[in-house]
Order: structure tokens, then sequence, then C-alpha cells
């Protein structure tokens, strides 16, 4: 059994980025999120959302026109990148997009069979220093382990790989034990698991475990994982270390998760409701 440790808000205190107030937008990081598809706008908007809230100087949102449409209506505050239909073009300007950025995001409502973001998720894990890999990504990642697997395996730094129990099944050993599993896969990799399911586990590069052991059905809906990546980007282009970007977005959309529960119900409450909760989560978080 791994070495486990729980997730609490006296830890998340302890982990929170700096918040200088002499600071200005440059201070606080940018966190690029390559997200959605025509037909799946709001996995761009949710996670664009999420990493605005998160503390970060700014957020660029780069998608397609459709997808973008979304974001210009509830999140005026973001910055809006149309990505190009071809794949030179699109790496050219993912290139110049990264230099602007300190944390990126790929997955939530990408089309896993466009080979523009399968082409992009392979840049990003070649040259984004700090990197949240979710949703359609993972299931990239899980198509085609022999490409994909060795180049996260040779990051400088790990990226983060969050997902639910379903896309971890497809990208790891099978087994019943399922910390053990996700140390083995993130020792392997090279990564942090954040392994999704009523209670959430990230597994470090050092072989520890960390549990929220909060538990909200009302969190079980599609869209909730995208604003947990939007949110753990956020925090992670503010200069603070993956693991740690990991821990603190796990307990912090898990806090908003209980008030939304508790104002909304835990059948009536959505994703996209969590936003306004998350000052409240903050202030619980110790931040």
């Amino acid at each position: 059994m791994a070495d486990h440790i729980e997730i609490t808000t006296e830890l998340t205190a302890s982990m929170a980025p700096s918040r200088f107030e002499e600071g200005h937008k440059g201070t606080f990081g940018t966190a690029l999120i390559c997200a959605g598809s025509d037909y799946m706008s709001g996995a761009l908007d949710i996670s664009a959302g999420a990493a605005l809230r998160s503390g970060c100087g700014m957020v660029i949102a780069y998608s397609t026109d459709k997808a973008l449409d979304a974001v210009r209506v509830n999140h005026p505050c973001a910055i809006l990148s149309r990505r190009e239909d071809k794949i030179s073009p699109a790496l050219r300007q993912a290139g110049s997009l990264l230099k602007r950025s300190t944390a990126v995001l790929i997955g939530p409502g990408l089309e896993t069979d466009d080979p523009v973001s399968k082409a992009l998720l392979g840049f990003f894990i070649e040259k984004a220093d700090s990197l949240v890999i979710d949703a359609s990504a993972l299931a990239m990642l899980a198509k085609e382990k022999e490409v994909f697997y060795p180049m996260l395996q040779e990051r400088s730094t790990p990226a983060v790989l969050t997902p639910h129990i379903g896309e971890f099944k497809r990208l790891a050993a099978s087994g019943e034990d399922l910390e053990d599993l996700s140390v083995q896969f993130a020792l392997q990799n090279k990564c942090i698991t954040v392994l999704k399911n009523h209670k959430t586990i990230i597994a470090d590069t050092e072989g520890k475990t960390y549990i929220n052991n909060s538990v909200n059905s009302g969190l079980a809906k599609g869209g909730s994982g995208d604003f947990l990546a939007g949110l753990m980007t956020g925090l992670l282009s503010q200069g603070i270390s993956p693991l740690k970007a990991a821990c603190c977005a796990v307990k912090i959309h898990s806090l908003a998760g209980m008030t939304a529960a508790e104002e909304c119900g835990k059948r009536a409450m959505l994703p996209t409701d969590l936003e306004m909760y998350l000052p409240e989560a903050f202030d619980e978080a110790g931040w």
C-alpha cells in the first residue's frame, strides 16, 4: 500500500501561491487553455472560467470559432485565440502562445480523432514547462501509448494527468487496488496522476499519494472535471509545483462543490455553479 496523506485545509494553506499586493497581471502568470470544439464549447468555457477565478493574471482560450463564442459571451476577461485548422500553422501559433504562457491545459472537449489536436498534444508534452492533460487528450494518450508515454517520461517537470476511473483503466494496467495502480502509473511515466473518483487519489513521482476524502455526488456531472482542470492550470500558472497545484485544486474544487450542494442541492447543482462558490472555498482552504 502506498504511503498516503490526507488533503486537509491545513495542507492547502501551506501550499498557496504567493499573492503580492504590488504585483501586476504579469506577476501572476498566464494560463493557456487548449480545449473545446464546435460541438463541445462548454468544456472550454467552464475550464477557462475556473482558470480566470484561480488568481492568475491572464487566461488565453485557444480553440475553434464556435467554441470561442461561448467564452466571448460568458467570460469576456479571457483572451481569445482562434485555432488554425491545419497542423503546421497550428503548431506555429501554439509556439507563439506558449511564449506568453506559464501553464497549459489541453484536452477538455477536443475531438479525439482530430489530427491537429493530436499534434498539439505532442507539442505541448515536449515544449510546455507546466502542463495539465485532461479528458480527450487522455483518450489520445491511451490510443497511442507507445508514442506519448516516452514523451511524458522525458519531461523535466512532471505533467499532471487527470483521469476519471474509466479513463484511467484505458491508460494503466488493470488491477483492484486503484491507489497502488495510480502510484505505479505515476512512477512509470514520471507524472502526477489525479485519479478522480468519489474520493480522489493524487499520486506523485516519489511513490506518495494524497487523498481527498470528501464525497459529494453533486459533482458527478459532466463539466466538473473541466472546472477542476481549469482551476488546476490557473494555480499551476502562478508558479507553484504540479503536485501543489493538483492538491490545492482538488481540495478547493471539493469545497466549492460542498457549498454548491448546500445552496442548490446535489441533484440540481451544476458545474457552472462552482465558479460563484470559489471565493468561499478559497477562504476555507486557508488562502
